[in-house]
């Protein structure tokens, strides 16, 4: 929470954060800290220190307090450190500070693993082009691989429209908060892929929306994706961007061929003559992948139980048919602060679901 706090100061990034850390031995004694203190151990400009001064008292004495009253409880936070943050994503030159989610946690485990697929294109494309995303999405989802996309137009949405029609996992990777749709006659989209998937931003709540958020977003989308298909993108685009990324970080590129004299799919015809794989059909995609993790709807519940720690199993017994974090600290006599990691991690690996005021149920 500490992390959660500092990175939404003026001016903090990684750089600034591990030296909050290095310098003081934790983001706590940081806030603590005088502002002649935080000037002398960090050299930081004078406009820095006032942004950073201005920061800390609009949150007041009880920041934590505030930032949780503040939240929502639908959208949950990914935080760096936490067993269940995708390795991948620290490796990034741009790591994000926080990943902002909603809908399946226990997804997360796959994308740690890099076990989706994600498929991007133009928001502008062909009738083919559109027809080519759902066709391969409905395959990716028909094989168990869980479908990666970035819920804007044209090829996005028909991507994971093929992925939710045949029953698959969607993972929506925003460019804008997750209070916010665009474009905005997404609503039903975005709901479905959060109620059947999962959805996820760096962006803070409230976040002004910025042309840069959606560049910023394909590398998340690589990060977190075993292989990228593009299936139509121009010369001058996000899947290009994209394209690139993956090309750089040696993950499997497979690109759908199209007319060559088709400005929408120039960039991705391009790719073609630059090496990328040929995708002439979805079946030969599925081929090379394998089956998906989701194949036979993973792992069930009883076998997931079985691996569960003491603690974990008094924990669910105690939760019945649900329960608050307040009750169940007064029926188990601990405290909430031990339970709390609990109930996420159990959340994480599908077993509960939350709800509204710190609450929890079985799934």
């Amino acid at each position: 929470m500490w992390w959660l706090l500092w990175s939404g100061c003026p001016g903090v990034g990684w750089v600034r954060l591990q030296q909050l850390q290095q310098a003081f031995g934790s983001l706590e004694r940081a806030w603590q800290a005088g502002p002649g203190d935080l000037a002398g151990r960090l050299g930081w400009s004078a406009s820095l220190q006032a942004a950073v001064e201005g920061y800390r008292r609009r949150w007041g004495s009880e920041p934590l307090a505030e930032l949780l009253a503040r939240s929502r409880p639908d959208l949950r936070i990914l935080l760096p450190g936490d067993p269940a943050w995708p390795a991948s994503l620290s490796q990034l030159r741009r790591p994000p500070l926080a990943l902002h989610w909603q809908g399946r946690g226990s997804l997360w485990p796959l994308l740690g693993r890099r076990r989706a697929v994600a498929v991007v294109g133009t928001r502008r494309p062909s009738r083919q082009g559109l027809a080519l995303a759902e066709q391969i999405a409905s395959a990716l989802a028909q094989a168990g691989w869980p479908v990666v996309s970035g819920l804007a137009e044209g090829i996005d949405a028909a991507a994971h429209l093929g992925c939710l029609r045949h029953g698959g996992v969607p993972i929506g990777v925003l460019g804008t908060p997750l209070d916010r749709v665009y474009p905005r006659h997404h609503h039903a989209l975005q709901r479905r892929v959060a109620q059947q998937g999962l959805l996820l931003s760096e962006q803070p709540p409230g976040t002004a929306v910025r042309p840069a958020h959606f560049a910023c977003r394909n590398r998340l989308q690589v990060s977190l994706a075993r292989a990228v298909v593009v299936v139509e993108c121009p010369l001058a685009s996000g899947a290009l961007h994209s394209a690139q990324l993956a090309w750089q970080d040696g993950i499997p590129l497979w690109v759908v061929p199209a007319d060559v004299q088709r400005s929408s799919a120039a960039g991705s015809n391009r790719l073609l003559s630059q090496g990328a794989t040929p995708l002439l059909c979805p079946q030969d995609l599925i081929s090379a992948l394998g089956p998906g993790p989701l194949l036979g709807g993973g792992a069930p519940a009883a076998a997931v139980q079985s691996s569960l720690a003491a603690e974990q199993r008094r924990l669910l017994a105690a939760l019945g048919s649900g329960e608050s974090l307040e009750s169940l600290s007064a029926k188990l006599r601990l405290p909430q602060a031990q339970l709390l990691p609990q109930l996420l991690d159990l959340e994480l690996a599908g077993l509960l679901i939350a709800e509204p005021g710190l609450c929890w149920r079985p799934r």
